[in-house]
C-alpha cells in the first residue's frame, strides 16, 4: 500500500491520501481522543501517537493535525497506523460512529431567505468545497441571518492561519458576486 501525502496552508496539518475510500459519503472530524475511540477505530489509532491533536475523513483523504512536534518525526508512525488500518479490513467509523455534514441539522436562516440559501450552498458545493478539499479541509453551511453568511471550517482550515484569508476574500467576494444580499462571511 502507497499512502501519498500532500502540504496544506495550514502548517499545523498535512494530508494523507491512502489510494482508497476513506468515507463513502459525508465527512468526519475528531478533535479529542475520546471522541474518536467512540467513532473511528482509525481516528482512534492515530490519536493514539503523541502529538495528534485533530482528525479529520474526507471522500479519499484523511487530514491529521499536530502539537509542536516536527512532521519528521510524526509522519513515519502516521503512515504506519494508516496502513496498519486499512490492511486489517476494520471500517472506518464504528457502529456508534456518525458521518457529519450529511444533513441539515444545526442550520439557522429566516424562511423568507431560502432561495438565497439554497443559491448559497449550491456556490459552496460546486466551487468551494471542492477547492478546500484540495487543501485537506472542508467548509459547511451553517446559517445565514442579516446579510451575514456563518460557514463551519473544518480540517486543514480549523486553525489555518490563511483561513481569514480564504474566508475573506476567496468565499465572501465569490458570495458577494453571485448574491448580491450577502454583506459578509464569517467562522462559527
Amino acid at each position: 500500500m502507497f499512502i501519498q501525502t500532500e502540504a496544506t496552508p495550514n502548517p499545523a496539518t498535512l494530508k494523507f491520501l491512502p489510494g482508497k475510500v476513506v468515507m463513502e459519503n459525508g465527512t468526519a472530524e475528531f478533535r479529542s481522543e475520546d471522541e474518536a475511540r467512540a467513532g473511528s477505530p482509525l481516528a482512534a489509532r492515530l490519536f493514539s501517537i503523541p502529538g495528534v491533536t485533530g482528525v479529520y475523513f474526507g471522500y479519499d483523504f484523511i487530514t491529521v493535525s499536530k502539537e509542536a512536534q516536527e512532521w519528521q518525526h510524526l509522519k513515519p508512525a502516521i503512515l504506519g497506523s494508516i496502513m496498519e488500518h486499512f490492511m486489517s479490513g476494520q471500517p472506518v467509523m464504528s457502529g456508534a460512529g456518525r458521518a457529519e455534514e450529511t444533513d441539515q441539522e444545526g442550520e439557522f436562516f429566516d424562511e423568507g431567505d431560502e432561495a438565497i440559501v439554497a443559491t448559497i450552498k449550491e456556490l459552496l458545493e460546486t466551487r468551494v468545497r471542492p477547492a478546500v478539499a484540495q487543501d485537506g479541509g472542508d467548509i459547511t453551511f451553517r446559517g445565514f441571518k442579516d446579510g451575514t453568511v456563518f460557514l463551519n471550517m473544518k480540517g486543514a482550515c480549523a486553525g489555518c492561519p490563511s483561513s481569514t484569508a480564504t474566508l475573506r476574500h476567496g468565499v465572501q467576494n465569490l458570495l458577494r458576486h453571485f448574491v448580491p444580499e450577502v454583506e459578509a462571511v464569517e467562522s462559527v
